[in-house]
């Protein structure tokens, strides 16, 4: 399964932070022992190997979220400015939230909206993209003027075309 794009992966959890914290006292203890009773024993040498391995694991695990949260962030801008720059190129354009995806067919996705101008929530009909659909986008569309007018009111499903999909990004704007 694919992980959701929207979400900026998390950098530090509990139990990595209590790890780390733990490695470091490990560590400064060992090697305050070592250097107060050199030479060192069998045990101590083998508990200061063991503690390297596992700091560099721990590292590792830091380095490579460091890593994801860069690349999402890179990511993340690169939408927001697509999304942006399809904004200020098309006339009509509104802001939809996917608070949730219903229904998936072939043919398009049963999804639940929020206009962010209006604050209204509402259940939609979406065309099939080429890109997944996941909650916590954010999609610029071109509204449909049949479907939605002002004074009239808001119609039970709303309709997304394709083509009328202009850019999506992420809810967390970076």
């Amino acid at each position: 399964m694919d992980a959701n794009p929207v979400l900026k992966p998390k950098l530090a959890t509990p139990a990595l932070v209590l790890t780390s914290v733990a490695l470091s006292i490990c560590v400064a203890y060992l090697l305050g022992t070592m250097a107060a009773s050199w030479p060192p024993t069998l045990l101590r040498l083998a508990s200061a190997l063991a503690a390297l391995l596992a700091t560099t694991i721990v590292g590792a695990v830091w380095w490579a979220r460091l890593r994801r949260i860069r690349f999402w962030t890179a990511a993340a801008n690169k939408k927001w400015n697509r999304f942006d720059e399809a904004k200020l190129a098309h006339r009509t354009t509104a802001e939809v939230t996917v608070l949730s995806v219903d229904f998936l067919e072939p043919t398009g996705s049963w999804i639940t909206i929020r206009w962010n101008r209006f604050d209204h929530v509402q259940r939609a009909w979406i065309e099939a993209l080429p890109d997944p659909i996941w909650p916590g986008s954010i999609l610029l569309i071109s509204p449909d003027p049949a479907q939605v007018r002002p004074g009239a009111p808001w119609p039970s499903t709303y309709y997304i075309q394709a083509s009328n999909c202009l850019a999506w990004a992420p809810i967390q704007r970076y």
